[in-house]
């Protein structure tokens, strides 16, 4: 196998996702996502479901000093953000643990972010009631989460690919992502928990990989979806990534080896005041 072939498996699930993931995704997201929340100098932020902490670095650049706390449930996805330099602005606080039950004091934050996180929570009206909970009063919400999976070809292509090739229910992890796709259930699920002058937009970005296989070979490894192929050897692993990627492309109507994958990408942004 060549180095081509084995470099998605070149570290942990979280060290490919902050590796390759943030860059060509979750990045433009947090970007985008801070601009709108226009954090204040001295400021103190939370960013739940922070994965590898993209949206918290970028929250301590932009507020100097304050006070910026990451907060996940993933110990292998906080061990990276650790690892990494938090660059200008205040240190971030990093610490393991469930939205469900904030372990801070009532009205303690200015700013809570959440970025395409909440559509994973088992209790989304009690995650948002905990938010709600630690923001001072008319403190802010930002957040987003994905819209429906046909509004990102790609992967929507993905996950007919995976049930097509290793069996029905493949792409469950993958369509997961798009689950709060309703843009009234989503409003209207903030709004119960207390929170008002809310909007929400539509944005589209578009994601760019260097090839369709990388695509598929670094959702595949750099996600839960690596349970999917975990135990198979090195070659049926190679061959299985070929196959999806073949449909994919076919689905997309264009050649798997056509060089530079590009796909629009949709997600819901919600602004919030409690």
């Amino acid at each position: 196998m060549t180095q081509e072939q084995r470099w998605q498996l070149d570290g942990t699930a979280a060290e490919l996702y902050q590796r390759y993931l943030v860059p060509a995704i979750t990045a433009q997201w947090a970007a985008d996502l801070i601009e709108r929340a226009a954090p204040q100098t001295g400021e103190r932020i939370l960013d739940v479901a922070c994965g590898t902490g993209v949206v918290a670095r970028l929250a301590a650049e932009r507020i100097r000093t304050g006070r910026v706390v990451g907060l996940d449930l993933n110990t292998g996805m906080l061990a990276v953000a650790r690892s990494l330099p938090s660059g200008a602005g205040p240190d971030i606080e990093w610490f393991e643990g469930n939205v469900l039950d904030l372990s801070f004091e009532d009205r303690t934050f200015d700013l809570v972010t959440c970025q395409l996180g909440l559509q994973f929570f088992p209790d989304r009206a009690k995650a948002l009631q905990e938010i709600h909970r630690v923001l001072v009063p008319n403190g802010r919400l930002a957040l987003s989460v994905y819209s429906a999976i046909e509004r990102t070809p790609v992967a929507q292509a993905l996950a007919n690919a995976l049930d097509q090739h290793l069996g029905p229910g493949a792409s469950v992890i993958k369509r997961s992502e798009h689950s709060l796709s309703d843009p009234n259930a989503l409003e209207r699920v903030v709004r119960d928990q207390g929170f008002h002058d809310l909007s929400l937009q539509a944005v589209i970005m578009t994601i760019r990989f260097d090839s369709p296989r990388d695509y598929v070979r670094l959702q595949i490894a750099a996600t839960p979806m690596a349970d999917l192929v975990n135990g198979m050897s090195s070659e049926k692993r190679e061959v299985v990534i070929d196959r999806i990627t073949t449909a994919l492309m076919t689905s997309l109507g264009q050649s798997a080896g056509s060089g530079e994958l590009c796909s629009p990408q949709e997600a819901f942004v919600v602004l919030a005041r409690r």
